[in-house]
C-alpha cells in the first residue's frame, strides 16, 4: 500500500510478468480506479508502435473530485528496444514511465505521485524509470537517449 492508501490489483503484477517473461506484450498502461483506491490495468498491447503508445498516454483522461474530466496522469511499462548504431545488435530495457502532464489537474497529479511507489515496488525487473510531464519528454528520440544512456 502507498502513502495515499492506494493498493495494487494482482492483475497489474500478472500483466507485468507476462511482458517481462513472455515478451509478447509490448506495453502496459496502468491507471487509478475511479474511486482512487487501487491501481488497475487500463490496457495491455502487443503493438510495437511507439507513436501509438505515446498517443494513448497523451490522450489519457481522468476525473477530479467533482467528476469533471480532463487530461490525466498514467503509469506505463514499455519494453523499449533499439538497434545499436555500431551494428552489434539490439538492446531492450523494461521502462517504467510516470506520465503526469503539466496540464492535468492538481488532485489527480498528487494522488498519482503519492501512489507511484506502491506500483513500482510490485514490479520486479524494471530497468529504467522515467518521469515525464510534457509530451516532448516522451518523444521516441528523447526516451531513447534516456534509456540507452549513450549505448547507441
Amino acid at each position: 500500500m502507498s502513502q495515499s492508501g492506494v493498493s495494487v490489483q494482482p492483475e497489474c503484477i500478472t500483466a507485468f510478468n507476462e511482458l517481462k517473461l513472455g515478451k509478447s506484450t509490448k506495453f502496459i498502461i496502468y491507471k487509478l480506479s475511479d474511486d482512487n483506491k487501487e491501481v488497475v490495468v487500463e490496457e495491455t498491447s502487443q503493438d510495437p508502435s511507439w507513436d501509438s503508445f505515446r498517443n494513448k498516454l497523451i490522450n489519457a483522461k481522468s476525473k477530479d473530485k467533482r467528476g469533471n474530466e480532463g487530461v490525466g496522469p498514467r503509469y506505463a511499462v514499455y519494453d523499449f528496444g533499439w538497434e545499436l548504431a555500431s551494428g552489434e545488435g539490439t538492446r531492450s530495457k523494461i521502462t517504467f514511465i510516470a506520465w503526469s502532464p503539466d496540464t492535468a489537474g492538481i488532485q489527480p497529479k498528487m494522488v498519482y505521485a503519492s501512489s507511484k511507489d506502491a506500483l513500482k515496488r510490485s514490479l520486479n525487473g524494471v530497468a529504467v524509470e522515467l518521469q515525464a510531464n510534457d509530451s516532448d519528454e516522451i518523444e521516441y528520440d528523447e526516451v531513447l537517449k534516456f534509456v540507452s544512456k549513450g549505448a547507441r
